[in-house]
């Protein structure tokens, strides 16, 4: 039976709701990040990384906010205003930030592509220093720089979650910008055998393929699919097909289809298996989502931002419950 409206609450209950309610407060000195994009509905990146900061220990809260792509530089500007810690850019703004930032960290330069920023503000001393080092007052002095955690992370999950080297293989690349173009660089400089692009816009592909083939000739760089019959050891779908129960398949069934005993991995983490995944499942292939390359892109954003180690196992947690309950 209901208790009544009347009724004492059991000090258990007083204990759940207090630690809510301390979860949850925000006062005058909790310091923000964030995450920007559009869409941003979707993004796990708060439940993540809200669950990591209070396992630090740290008054800070991870918000999450939409911004067209035509106000992602007054929105970059106005965080940089309010003393934000940080932020990281999901789709579609990690291209466009690169013009975007103050200064370039080496994994942006590298990769072609920002998803995390650290504000830095110049200490009395003139030397440039991560805002959490500013326990009172932040100097007027602050500044944007922009870094590259995808890149990392997508090896990283690929070699924990379907249990290859990306060394020596054969990779067909589906969606060129952002994520894509970063994860098809990244291939290049660890080795794979041959990549092939596929994107909407042809010209993509092919100034990012000439791009490759400059920096990385060892890697033979295709645009289009690869010949009927030809080997493929990677599947990779990078765009945002998928996202929606009616969305078509990335690729034209017409000039590919998946082969048994080939990997595939899909960016997309929600759903967990997309109409991509359970094409290739159904194949035969060995199959992974995103969810390993947004918690290891997300640990090393973190780590940025604080200088201390992430807790990567209560961000995984945070991630599973949140997105799959």
């Amino acid at each position: 039976m209901a208790e009544s409206a009347s009724q004492p609450l059991h000090p258990s209950s007083i204990n759940r709701v207090v630690s809510v309610i301390t979860a949850q407060a925000i006062a005058a000195s909790t310091r923000f990040c964030a995450v920007l994009g559009q869409p941003i509905r979707h993004s796990a990146s708060p439940a993540m990384q809200n669950a990591a900061l209070d396992a630090l220990g740290l008054d800070w809260r991870y918000l999450a906010f939409e911004v067209p792509p035509d106000q992602l530089k007054s929105a970059i500007e106005g965080c940089q205003a309010m003393r934000f810690i940080g932020l990281n850019l999901t789709v579609p703004h990690k291209l466009l930030a690169v013009d975007l930032v103050d200064l370039l960290d080496s994994s942006a330069r590298d990769w072609g592509a920002v998803n995390t920023i650290l504000f830095e503000a110049r200490a009395p001393s003139g030397e440039w220093r991560p805002l959490i080092d500013f326990k009172d007052t932040v100097p007027s002095d602050v500044r944007s720089v922009g870094y590259n955690t995808d890149a990392d992370a997508i090896v990283q999950s690929l070699e924990e979650d379907l249990k290859i080297s990306l060394r020596g293989l054969r990779v067909l690349l589906l969606g060129a910008g952002g994520a894509g173009r970063v994860a098809a660089i990244r291939f290049a400089s660890v080795g794979v055998a041959a990549i092939h692009l596929v994107n909407r816009t042809q010209t993509t592909a092919e100034e990012l393929a000439e791009e490759i083939r400059r920096r990385f000739p060892a890697t033979h760089t295709l645009t289009g699919y690869p010949k009927r019959g030809e080997k493929v050891d990677l599947v990779l779908n990078a765009t945002s097909l998928g996202l929606r129960s009616s969305d078509a398949l990335p690729f034209d069934a017409a000039q590919f289809s998946f082969q048994a005993n080939a990997s595939a991995y899909d960016m997309i983490y929600r759903p967990a298996e997309t109409p991509f995944l359970a094409a290739a499942r159904e194949a035969g292939c060995r199959v992974s989502n995103g969810l390993g390359m947004l918690l290891h892109q997300g640990a090393k954003a973190l780590e940025i931002w604080t200088g201390a180690r992430a807790p990567v196992g209560v961000m995984r947690d945070a991630l599973k419950k949140h997105i799959y309950g």
